[in-house]
């Protein structure tokens, strides 16, 4: 039976200019106990879509026509008041930022409770027993019902507002991009929990996002939506399996894998149409590298193909075969094969031993006048890496693992609470010493959010100009510098960028602005802190080229800082796991991928989603949250949530050492061994007895 059906949406916004064609008569149907998914790249009409749906569209927004019916009842012709009764109590919403979505003065519990008040006549104490209940099925522990949202992780807060979902057991969950910006592990929690209470509840998933790999594992059916339009539906298994539409080839395409460290993703090129018109052509051809004459006059209208609900909006979708095998190649995309993967790496240009930073917690004015000892919070402990020039080095870990302290550290925004650290030859003490400029003309850092980091009261003229008058840097040819680092970083013609405000460019556009800024002073050292976390999968496989491209070309190092592994595969060259502070593998990225030492680094690996939806994938789902870094556990802090933890790991910690493989070390009593069984079977190792090769003082090399 059908549940949700949407036939021809038009949604358009109105603007000072001209009228936004965002979503463009749209149609898909949701049956009970079905999951659909909605994707594309940022603009293509997702979230527009859902709003129309909940009726959340913002004031200059208006649905020029279509219908929306849920359960029998037209959406859009309901009231007010009416539509306010359907939502929470039949259709729930899950949005994409936790902490924006969670007011930050109520108590996480009360916020669940004021929901189930507004829909139920119940009292407080059996409103306040239903949010324990649904603490408990989401995973949290139903004692912290009353702490706030900034006392919960990233995770934990998600989790939270799953709760707030299915607080009324809804028959439609509508998730809007619920795992963006969190790493692969907790993601992988969140899809899990989803799926296990929605098969509880047998209600029906809309999820919109823009991971490929998170369809592919979640969803029966989708609908891929570029410019406002439905390019390609059907089930999961026929539309990302075999492709008709050039342009889910390309999205697909996009989405890097584990496997694939040795193949180049591919990265469509240009940018979303204007939507200030409706289409007379098709969205895609200005992108699309099987265009001819008849996709300039018209867009196709969706094609019904033999696979049972498979349609395609394509003028050559009897072509798919040969497009799909075409597609395959970056080439194809106009992207060249310029060989740079095997460039030489240069001399070391930055090392680090043992480097440290602690940050000292508050204490009470009693702790003070007993001469108490302050606790550390230990976000970077101990972390021995190097860098050369012409070479990426790519760090993961979880969120809170000190991977952006590190980053912040390196760059000196931090001062170095203990170890070393070395830069061009010199010791960071030189460079705090009087020569401060030199070094931050020298190392720059592009940060997670463009929108954080860029004055917004700046035209990108400014923005990128800026640096050189600070350090007095080819001031004598500054506009020339601007318009030379812009074309570098792919904003072409530079010249229509120049006089724009960052609130005026796209996602991946404002990013690049951000690269620009950094690399128009010619650094000798790049550090990205998940400059692409934020980005859809192929402006972010635009900006993993540029960075490749920018090691190779300009003899520059790079730190690469970020959660997601699979593009960290893609466009190190050696990669450094982070736990807690400290570095537990480190190692060529082929040897990590293939052959993983640490559980840790295991369950990283397991936690990256498949793109293939026929792919069988075993989840690693860790348990608990990382330990509380102010109190860390005696031994080895991944020992209580590892699965494989013995006495051995819990009594001491394990130095990182090499594990056989030239290079590849690990902080590991028993590394995973390439048969699946652990070193410690083969050695005879007893549960309780410590490695010989034990030492705590050995933990960084």
């Amino acid at each position: 039976m059908t549940l949700l059906n949407v036939e021809d949406l038009k949604v358009t916004y109105a603007t000072d200019d001209e009228t936004v064609h965002a979503v463009n008569d749209v149609s898909f149907s949701i049956d009970e106990g079905v999951n659909y998914g909605l994707a594309g790249e940022s603009g293509s009409g997702k979230s527009t879509v859902a709003e129309a749906l909940l009726g959340l569209l913002p004031g200059n927004g208006t649905v020029e026509h279509g219908t929306i019916e849920f359960n029998g009842t037209d959406l859009t012709s309901l009231s007010a008041a009416e539509r306010r009764d359907v939502l929470w109590e039949d259709i729930a919403y899950i949005p994409q930022s936790a902490m924006d979505s969670l007011d930050p003065v109520m108590s996480t519990g009360d916020q669940i409770a004021q929901a189930i008040h507004t829909h139920r006549n119940v009292t407080d104490a059996k409103a306040r027993d239903r949010v324990r209940e649904l603490f408990e099925i989401v995973g949290l522990d139903p004692d912290r019902i009353d702490d706030y949202p900034h006392e919960f992780s990233g995770g934990m807060r998600q989790r939270v507002t799953i709760a707030m979902a299915l607080a009324l057991e809804p028959d439609l969950i509508i998730a809007d991009e619920p795992t963006t910006g969190l790493d692969v592990i907790v993601q992988d929690k969140i899809i899990d929990k989803i799926l296990e209470i929605q098969e509880r509840m047998d209600s029906s998933l809309l999820l919109i996002t823009h991971e490929i790999g998170v369809i592919a594992e979640t969803c029966d059916e989708l609908s891929i939506l570029y410019g406002g339009t439905v390019m390609e539906q059907g089930s999961v298994d026929n539309v990302l399996v075999n492709p008709t539409n050039p342009y889910t080839m390309g999205l697909k395409n996009s989405f890097p894998e584990i496997d694939e460290e040795d193949e180049d993703p591919v990265a469509i090129p240009g940018s979303p149409p204007n939507l200030n018109g409706e289409p007379t052509s098709c969205v895609f051809r200005d992108r699309c590298p099987f265009a001819t004459d008849e996709c300039a006059t018209s867009h196709p209208d969706p094609v019904a193909l033999p696979n049972r609900n498979h349609r395609s909006a394509c003028h050559r979708v009897k072509e798919a075969a040969q497009m799909r095998q075409a597609a395959d190649d970056p080439e194809t995309w106009g992207i060249p094969d310029d060989g740079s993967a095997d460039s030489d790496r240069g001399e070391i240009i930055l090392e680090t031993d043992g480097l440290k930073k602690h940050y000292e917690q508050s204490r009470s004015l009693l702790s003070k006048i007993r001469g108490e000892e302050p606790d550390y919070v230990k976000a970077v402990d101990g972390v021995s890496l190097s860098v050369r020039r012409s070479e990426i080095l790519g760090v993961a870990g979880e969120s809170g693992c000190g991977k952006s302290t590190l980053g912040e550290t390196i760059a000196l925004l931090e001062d170095p609470t203990d170890g070393e650290l070395t830069f061009d030859g010199e010791p960071y003490e030189h460079y705090q010493n009087g020569n401060l400029q030199e070094f931050r003309r020298k190392v720059q850092i592009v940060f997670q959010d463009p929108f954080d980091s860029l004055n917004p009261r700046q035209t990108v003229r400014k923005l990128v100009g800026e640096p050189l008058t600070i350090h007095d840097y080819r001031t004598d040819e500054t506009e020339r510098a601007i318009v030379e680092t812009l074309e570098k970083v792919g904003l072409t013609p530079a010249e229509s960028f120049l006089d724009q405000y960052p609130h005026e460019l796209s996602g991946g556009q404002r990013q690049r602005v951000a690269v620009a800024k950094a690399l128009v002073l010619d650094p000798d050292f790049l550090i990205c802190d998940e400059p692409a976390s934020m980005l859809d999968v192929s402006l972010k496989v635009n900006l993993l080229n540029l960075l490749r491209g920018l090691a190779d070309t300009e003899d520059i190092g790079i730190v690469y800082i970020s959660h997601d592994l699979a593009s960290l595969m893609q466009v190190s060259d050696r990669l450094a796991i982070m736990y807690l502070g400290r570095v537990i593998e480190k190692g060529e990225v082929d040897r990590i991928a293939t052959q993983p030492k640490h559980p840790y680094t295991a369950s990283l690996l397991s936690a990256a989603p498949e793109k293939d939806p026929t792919a069988d994938r075993t989840r690693v789902l860790l348990d608990g949250e990382p330990p509380d870094p102010v109190d860390l556990p005696s031994g080895c802090a991944f020992a209580p949530r590892c699965p494989k933890a013995r006495d051995a790991c819990r009594e001491a910690e394990p130095g990182i050492e090499e594990t056989g493989d030239e290079g590849h070390r690990a902080a590991c009593y028993f590394p995973e061994r390439d048969d699946e069984s652990t070193a410690a079977d083969a050695d005879g190792i007893d549960d309780g007895e410590v490695p010989a090769s034990a030492n705590a003082d050995s933990v960084h090399d």
